[in-house]
């Protein structure tokens, strides 16, 4: 046997699906028939035939060439066909995109057992097998482009007579793929996490393979497709790809083992140099100039860039990776990573997170095994040049500074600066950092996340809001450490842990600290003093944090009750604490978490789609779960029942709090406009303002004070309500 093999010439287009798996009374041709059921083809004329070929055509079998009205034979040039090809219409015109015009037809192309739409433009196609072509369908330059008859377009399944080692498995979360899952085309972060999460759980395990498997179909011979009024041009190679309607892919180098989802309202794009392999391309993709992923999954609305490296991995929607690499990682929606210099492994990045440049976020040399691990929560950030040691873990909208971080860290603290005295040899934290001293930032970044969500296919409802029952659990938790660690100060140690906690309620309430020496902080891995600069200021803030999130909520709840006079004894009447989880940027209530998990291995939910329905419905009881967990919060700060004389009490100082985060929104802005670091760079104010922009004209700013203004305006009513209904 030669490293090539040879056959019968007359059998090129022929036998696509081997006899044994075929089933009975079926012939090669059946799927291809389900797939396009279409069944106005005609066979050709004896003149058609003979125009066929004076135009440079030819065919093993004109019979097997089968066309639609109108057929313009003077459309198909210098082509070769093999096997059953169907054409639809060709008229005399001319299909343009992007200053690219081409007439429709076939030129200078072979095409092997394949089915072509209507008026598609078809030029200089070197191999073209087994696909089935939409209409006004525009493929220019294209060296090779052939599906198997084993094709799986990226998703993990098997075909008839194949074992497990021919599945594709995305190796997420950690290199050694112990939370691997098979990919899919639809998967969402969420449907990632709970699979790579709970590995403890068989039955779990066991019910998910099955609804994966659910998914699919083992039969062989499966076409691939081309959408409608897709482009393709100059590009390599193409192989087992199902392309969605509107793509547009221009400079490919290789395309193989793909889903690419698209739509004429959510186009995806696919650019020069690209090479993609066993992945699924989320609607509304942008993905372009170099880069390289295999074995990924890319969320709707999301981009790959400038050379970026996506490997064993998948990327939430709303989310831009460019310049980088990314590797054994699961990332949530909104995720920020634009510089060639940073790197990023075995990473749970739970969403609205930015790495920046030079940040080396797992080195997979800290143990004895590369099976290490990163938990990030929301609003992650990683600063300049950061590097940190796998494990390490992070509550929400933590802040890395720029720092060699040698010890694995694990920040219960939110909202927290970090950093790494090297002058003193200490880790310190600023709790609340973001909260008092980038407003701004926190503030414009829900707005941003919400206003880039122009997700036209819509999987899950996502959270986006900074004060949610996810951050808020964090700030109760981070409570309770200062209080903790101020009394054990106060203390000596001497007291019980609920004494030590009510010592340093007592003393935050009346005094101000403004650092505090933590021994055995749990902060990080090592035996290092841990400073925690400013607690009292950061305690203060997070009481400040759940005041406001809890009136947020409340008054999202009336504004979407009718019976809104009653509110406060509704929520007594019917809330359930609980824990939160953070499930691929929804949030979720924890037992809703376990009734789910419960119903997937009762055998409940049959499919995917089905648990992605039950997302939803958990979805609409989330306004009133939210404020549930305001409730509680409030308690658990107050020591009081919420109830409408509570309420009518924190009025002023939510409404306090309110202003204080407008005011601090402009004022972080405008220390870009003041700072000598910044001003000197302009001769006057006049062209600072040119460049960036007048103040008064930023239109966050306005929003910021518009939203202040509703707020007051929904706290009055509130209060009004309440009070009447006492």
């Amino acid at each position: 046997m030669g490293f090539l093999k040879r056959f019968d010439a007359k059998m090129l287009g022929y036998g696509f699906i081997e006899e044994a798996f075929l089933p009975s009374g079926k012939d090669e041709y059946y799927l291809r028939f389900e797939q396009n059921p279409r069944t106005d083809f005609r066979n050709l004329t004896g003149q058609e035939v003979d125009q066929l070929v004076r135009n440079g055509n030819s065919s093993d079998c004109w019979d097997k060439i089968m066309v639609a009205d109108p057929f313009e034979t003077s459309l198909v040039r210098n082509c070769s066909f093999y096997g059953l090809v169907r054409i639809g219409k060709l008229e005399p015109q001319c299909l343009e995109f992007h200053d690219l015009r081409l007439p429709v037809g076939l030129y200078n192309s072979m095409i092997i057992s394949s089915d072509i739409g209507d008026n598609t433009a078809i030029h200089n196609v070197g191999y073209l097998s087994h696909y089935i072509i939409g209409s006004e369908t525009m493929l220019f330059n294209i060296e090779e482009m052939e599906t198997s008859y084993r094709a799986k377009f990226g998703n993990g399944m098997l075909k008839d007579g194949e074992t497990d080692n021919h599945r594709v498995w995305l190796e997420i979360c950690n290199e050694n793929g112990g939370r691997k899952v098979l990919p899919f085309n639809g998967m969402l972060t969420s449907d990632a996490w709970l699979w790579s999460k709970y590995r403890d759980d068989s039955a779990l395990m066991q019910k998910l393979m099955e609804v994966s498997e659910n998914q699919f179909t083992r039969h062989r011979g499966y076409y691939g497709t081309i959408g409608s009024q897709t482009v393709i041009k100059n590009t390599k190679s193409i192989k087992d790809v199902s392309v969605g309607e509107a793509t547009y892919i221009k400079g490919a180098n290789k395309l193989k083992n793909l889903t690419i989802n698209s739509q004429l309202d959510s186009y995806t794009q696919i650019g020069e140099g690209v090479e993609l392999v066993n992945g699924i391309v989320g609607y509304g993709c942008k993905i372009f100039y170099g880069v390289k992923a295999v074995r990924f999954i890319t969320g709707n609305n999301s981009s790959l860039k400038y050379g970026a490296r996506l490997i064993n991995s998948i990327l939430g929607e709303n989310s831009t990776i460019s310049c980088c690499e990314v590797l054994n990682s699961l990332l949530y929606p909104s995720h920020e990573q634009h510089h060639n210099n940073s790197f990023l492994i075995a990473g749970t990045v739970l969403g609205q997170s930015n790495i920046a440049a030079g940040a080396t976020l797992g080195s997979n040399h800290t143990s004895r095994s590369n099976d290490g691990e990163m938990v990030a929560g929301r609003g992650f950030w990683a600063g300049l040049s950061t590097s940190i040691k796998h494990n390490s873990k992070f509550a929400t909208f933590i802040l890395l500074a720029k720092a060699n971080y040698r010890n694995s860290l694990n920040i219960t603290l939110p909202f927290s600066l970090v950093s790494n005295n090297d002058k003193y040899d200490r880790l310190e934290v600023m709790p609340a950092y973001w909260w008092l001293h980038n407003m701004y930032a926190l503030e414009r970044n829900t707005w941003k996340f919400k206003h880039r969500d122009s997700r036209k296919v819509i999987g899950q409802p996502f959270e986006y809001n900074y004060l949610a029952p996810d951050s808020i659990s964090d700030i109760l938790e981070g409570i309770r450490l200062l209080e903790y660690w101020t009394g054990k100060k106060i203390s000596g140690g001497l007291a019980t842990e609920f004494d030590m906690i009510r010592i340093g309620n007592e003393y935050l309430s009346n005094n101000l600290l403004s650092e505090l020496t933590v021994k055995n902080s749990g902060l990080e891995d090592s035996n290092r003093d841990v400073i925690i600069r400013k607690p009292q200021v950061g305690w203060q803030a997070y009481r400040d944090m759940i005041i406001y999130y809890a009136f947020q909520s409340f008054i999202e709840l009336a504004e979407s009750n009718n019976d809104n006079a009653s509110l406060f004894e509704s929520l007594s009447a019917s809330c359930v604490n609980d824990q939160w989880i953070n499930m691929g940027g929804q949030l979720i209530p924890e037992r809703e978490l376990e009734r789910l998990k419960s119903g997937i291995k009762k055998g409940k939910f049959k499919t995917w789609d089905s648990i992605h329905m039950e997302y939803n419905n958990i979805e609409k009881g989330y306004i009133f779960e939210k404020a549930c967990f305001a409730k509680y919060a409030l308690e658990k700060i107050t020591k009081r029942t919420v109830d409408s004389e509570l309420i009518a009490e924190l009025a002023p100082q939510a409404l306090q709090i309110a202003n204080y985060v407008k005011d601090q929104t402009i004022k972080a802005r405008q220390k870009d406009y003041v700072s000598t670091s910044r001003k000197m760079m302009y001769e006057n104010e006049k062209e600072m303002f040119a460049v960036l922009g007048n103040p008064k004209d930023n239109e966050f700013i306005q929003i910021s004070i518009t939203k202040y203004e509703n707020f007051k305006e929904a706290v009055f009513v509130l209060t009004s309500l309440q009070t009447q209904s006492v």
